[in-house]
């Protein structure tokens, strides 16, 4: 491997499409293992000009539609969306979560053996290094860090003018291997 390089990593906010996809769709799973621990959720998100959409299987209570768009508006008022295009307040939620099918049942359900069941895929990549104390590479870390202090002075009203969708990229020059 190289010993000098340039390394960039990038981050995006809290009010990013995926991001916000990602809160809710955390949300809705969340709302249901409070309700019953034992609840399976498979709730996927979509989010546009002022729309949201989620849609999936669960297994579990029965949750109220009006509980869970109650709950996708907190997020997104919580993330600070109260712009015409995207507003918490007239923002329109269509739920269409049905139970999980039977089939699908089966098939993650581990009838004996723990190794049987099957949930979603998924791939991650990853790695923990010495380059800052929480771990992380120093690109992702700080690009990770001026979006984070970006939002808590845009909530605190110290930052104007700045909405909740933001990226950061960050290049950092590693010389013997080192940032």
């Amino acid at each position: 491997m190289k010993k000098n390089y340039l390394f960039t990593s990038e981050s995006v906010s809290e009010g990013h499409p995926d991001k916000i996809c990602d809160r809710i769709s955390d949300m809705v799973v969340d709302t249901y293992l409070r309700a019953e621990p034992q609840s399976r959720v498979a709730c996927e998100t979509l989010t546009t000009t002022n729309k949201v959409v989620l849609a999936g299987e669960t297994r579990g209570p029965d949750i109220n539609k009006d509980e869970l768009i109650l709950k996708v508006r907190n997020c997104i008022k919580d993330i600070g969306y109260e712009q015409e295009r995207f507003h918490w307040k007239n923002v329109s939620i269509d739920a269409f979560l049905h139970s999980q099918s039977v089939d699908i049942a089966m098939g993650v359900d581990a009838a004996g053996n723990k190794d049987e069941g099957a949930g979603d895929q998924g791939i991650m990549f990853g790695y923990a290094c010495n380059e800052t104390d929480v771990l992380m590479p120093a690109p992702i870390y700080y690009s990770h860090k001026i979006l984070r202090l970006m939002a808590e002075d845009r909530k605190s009203g110290k930052l104007k003018n700045i909405e909740p969708d933001s990226k950061s990229q960050i290049t950092i020059e590693y010389k013997d291997g080192k940032p």
